[in-house]
């Protein structure tokens, strides 16, 4: 199972990418566990700058934007091989 967070202050692009992300996600049978991330200073603990940011399993993916469904599942199972 994926360890999923989506980091932002819970701005509507925050929200947008936490919807997408689990649209992609379900669509691809993809087990994953959802968690956001709003407070300031645990964004920043992870380098991250611009928001909305996604974070596959403690590895930052993608920030300051909304990747397409097809890329956050390419994301996925990239970080999901890399782990096996």
């Amino acid at each position: 199972m994926l360890n999923i967070k989506v980091l932002g202050s819970g701005c509507p692009n925050c929200k947008r990418l936490e919807a997408e992300t689990r649209a992609a996600l379900d669509a691809a049978s993809i087990a994953y566990d959802l968690s956001k991330v709003t407070e300031a200073i645990d964004i920043m603990n992870y380098g991250v700058m611009s928001t909305p940011a996604l974070v596959i399993n403690e590895k930052v993916v993608s920030s300051g934007r909304i990747p397409a469904r097809s890329q956050i599942v390419a994301m996925a199972r990239e970080v999901e091989a890399a782990a096996q």
